[in-house]
């Protein structure tokens, strides 16, 4: 066979496999999910989609599903939801202005007892959401050196306090306000230089008198690596195979190649008779 020839067929083979490879390896399309945007009040709803549960819903809005819970009082306690149900996920303020919760469905008046007059009790909880999940889980500890505020929007309350770390963190609740009174409450948290929020750093809260109210923040250390996932190590892991039959092939072609030149360069002799005279 023409060298030339040869190499030319071979490297169209070479080209024509990794073309067939390249397109099958492609990144897949991952699902883009659209951001739900504050209406005209301020309040920031969610249109239940086809397979959604609370915890994804949390999950997708950055909030965690007792939130979730606090904000839908209408919610059942399996938190059972119907495709095109309209979620409330948060609440923003507009101009300055503090904009108060959603307001209760109107009910028929009836007769009931005087309302209990008292102050509560509110916790809340940063901690170190290693997973990046949004979702508060048993091994993820208190962060230290954030700062959490407390604010009725009526002026009538406003605390601060630092986050720590507590010498018994299995039984740690966050930092607590005590002798809250009733009221709708904005909880603003600060992290540290080193982290980064999983979830929106801004809560409203209706404390009602005599109840414990219990928030939790997270936030992702700056350090943490990414783990892509297994499924991407399942992907990765079976292009090895193929690139192992393109290097083999490639190595093949190669040294044909240079049996080839090796043989179109050697010098030719004949020999003729018993003597083995060479000719010129």
């Amino acid at each position: 066979m023409n060298i030339k020839r040869f190499f030319i067929l071979f490297t169209l083979v070479s080209l024509l496999l990794l073309g067939l490879w390249l397109p099958a390896n492609a990144a897949p399309d991952r699902q883009q999910i659209s951001t739900p945007t504050a209406g005209p009040d301020g309040r920031i709803v969610y249109v239940v989609q086809a397979g959604d549960s609370c915890i994804r819903v949390a999950a997708l809005n950055n909030i965690s599903e007792q939130q979730l819970r606090t904000l839908n009082s209408t919610l059942d306690e399996n938190c059972s939801l119907v495709e095109g149900q309209e979620l409330l996920i948060g609440i923003i303020s507009l101009a300055g202005t503090p904009t108060a919760g959603p307001s209760p469905t109107p009910v028929p008046p009836t007769a009931s007892p005087t309302p209990f007059t008292g102050t509560t009790e509110v916790c809340i909880l940063l901690f170190d959401d290693a997973n990046g999940n949004a979702l508060r889980e048993t091994t993820e500890p208190a962060i230290a050196g954030g700062a959490v505020s407390l604010t009725e929007n009526n002026g009538e309350y406003s605390a601060a306090q630092n986050t720590v770390i507590p010498a018994d963190p299995a039984a740690y609740q966050g930092v607590c306000f005590l002798d809250v009174p009733e009221g709708n409450y904005n909880i603003t948290v600060g992290i540290p230089d080193n982290y980064n929020p999983t979830m929106n750093l801004n809560y409203s809260l209706d404390v009602n008198a005599g109840d414990r109210a219990s928030v939790d923040f997270g936030a992702q250390s700056k350090d943490v690596v990414v783990d892509p996932g297994a499924n991407d190590s399942t992907e990765n892991s079976g292009t090895s195979p193929l690139f192992g039959i393109i290097g083999a092939v490639l190595l093949l072609g190669g040294a044909v190649l240079g049996y080839f030149a090796w043989r179109s360069g050697k010098p030719e002799s004949k020999l003729s008779g018993g003597n083995n005279i060479l000719k010129k």
